[in-house]
């Protein structure tokens, strides 16, 4: 397995080992998901987007920090901008994911995190499919590093096997970006979790239901990540955890 083999030596993968990893505790880690060549790419394309585009788009298309003008998130991008689609579309990507997602894998979403300097806000503990409500939940998320993530600008932190539990009871968070949390927060000291620290162009992949949070980034160095969001062809909409989504979306939104 090859992904992203521009401007250097291929980096190969063993799917067989990042299944039996992802199955087992519902992330793992990806070292050189993404080349530098098209980490560069990336960040040119999204500083394009947001200086020439963000302006004509939906006003859902992104989420902004209490600052009221730092980009928090971009929302689909898919949607709003054909470099993205064609990243998330890619046929080694896609090759990837299916087995992780039991199936033919459909792009979902492209969406990124910011956590701007200084000002980059925290995630609350959720399960994502809070949000994004599949039964059966045959969903993931590719997170890929586009700067250095450290411990001390606010790296996600996974409760490793976690998704095995299934979703568990969820509430409004109040928070913009993250309206959705979890009723009961676990307890676990981050030092007992995987915190992904990761070098630009590095990846997480993590399953729908697998626990996660991120702290505020404090720091001088900001913190962007790239989500690449995929669900198995085969999965349905949730009516009841959809219409808890709904609700909780109308207390905060954008999502």
């Amino acid at each position: 397995m090859i992904v992203d083999n521009r401007g250097g030596t291929p980096t190969m993968f063993n799917q067989q080992q990042i299944v039996a990893d992802y199955e087992r505790d519902g992330v793992v880690r990806i070292p050189g998901f993404l080349s530098p060549e098209t980490v560069d790419e990336v960040k040119v394309e999204l500083e394009r987007y947001i200086r020439e585009d963000l302006a004509t788009r939906p006003a859902d298309a992104k989420t902004v920090e209490a600052d009221g003008c730092t980009v928090r998130n971009l929302w689909r991008l898919e949607q709003h901008c054909e470099y993205f689609r064609q990243l998330g579309q890619r046929a080694d990507i896609l090759e990837l994911i299916g087995p992780l997602v039991r199936g033919e894998p459909v792009l979902s979403g492209v969406e990124t995190f910011n956590k701007p300097a200084r000002v980059g806000s925290g995630v609350p503990y959720h399960q994502d499919n809070a949000y994004f409500c599949r039964t059966p939940p045959d969903m993931l998320t590719v997170w890929i590093a586009i700067d250095r993530v450290t411990a001390e600008n606010g790296p996600v932190c996974f409760l490793k096997g976690s998704h095995k539990a299934g979703l568990l009871p969820t509430r409004p968070s109040g928070v913009r970006g993250n309206s959705m949390g979890m009723a009961n927060p676990p307890m676990t000291p981050d030092s007992e979790q995987f915190c992904a620290l990761l070098e630009p162009g590095d990846a997480t992949i993590h399953h729908c239901e697998t626990i996660h949070h991120s702290a505020p980034n404090g720091t001088d160095h900001a913190r962007l990540g790239l989500l690449l969001v995929y669900r198995g062809a085969h999965t349905e909409i949730h009516q009841q955890w959809q219409a808890a989504y709904h609700a909780a979306v109308t207390q905060t939104p954008p999502a």
